[in-house]
């Protein structure tokens, strides 16, 4: 499938880790993605992305001192696709079984080896139709910056609505909700949403 993105390598109920198939090929912060286990679609928000050598403890070393370019570098060394890997982790942010969405964690963790896709605009609209999962991400731990990701998941949900800014405006009036008299915890948010 041409939306196909990585593969699960580690997996939790609430989040899981997936590796790119090609270096750098990492969807944005706040992407909708999906994987499957059995008949459960599985949601979440890319939360944390990054490129690391594939031998725990050993980092890369510069290379481009006599290069012009960063593709240059790669084009001396092209061993270097091999030793590198992309690697992104996933907020699980609800499911689905039999077409229908729930914004909850699902019943079992994604499986390793499973296959991670970017949604659909279409499937975007469809889990987008509640804002159940705003408040989900507003109460995991503080290891995660939940500003940021609210804001980059509503930006990057607004693209596939037929009228961004009602969609917009409809999810600030369920973040003043969820936040109560915290206006300034909304502002923070709130201003980091731009179309």
């Amino acid at each position: 499938m041409e939306n196909k993105l990585a593969e699960v390598i580690q997996s939790s109920t609430s989040s899981y880790v997936a590796e790119c198939y090609e270096l750098y090929t990492i969807p944005a912060f706040g992407s909708l993605v999906k994987t499957t286990h059995n008949s459960i679609e599985i949601f979440g928000v890319v939360s944390q992305a990054g490129t690391s050598g594939i031998e725990p403890g050993r980092r890369p070393v510069a290379r481009g001192k006599d290069e012009t370019t960063p593709e240059a570098v790669y084009q001396s060394s092209p061993q270097l696709l091999k030793l590198l890997r992309s690697e992104f982790t996933v907020l699980v942010v609800g499911h689905s079984i039999k077409n229908k969405i729930y914004q909850f964690l699902p019943p079992q963790p994604a499986r390793i080896h499973s296959f991670v896709y970017a949604c659909t605009p279409d499937e975007i609209k469809q889990f987008a139709l509640s804002f159940g999962f705003l408040n989900h991400i507003l109460n995991v731990g503080k290891e995660l910056n939940n500003d940021e990701m609210i804001a980059a998941v509503l930006r990057e949900m607004s693209g596939a609505q037929d009228n961004p800014y009602e969609f917009l405006v409809a999810a600030g009036k369920t973040l003043a909700s969820l936040l109560g008299g915290d206006y300034q915890h909304l502002r923070t948010i709130l201003g980091r949403i731009t179309l």
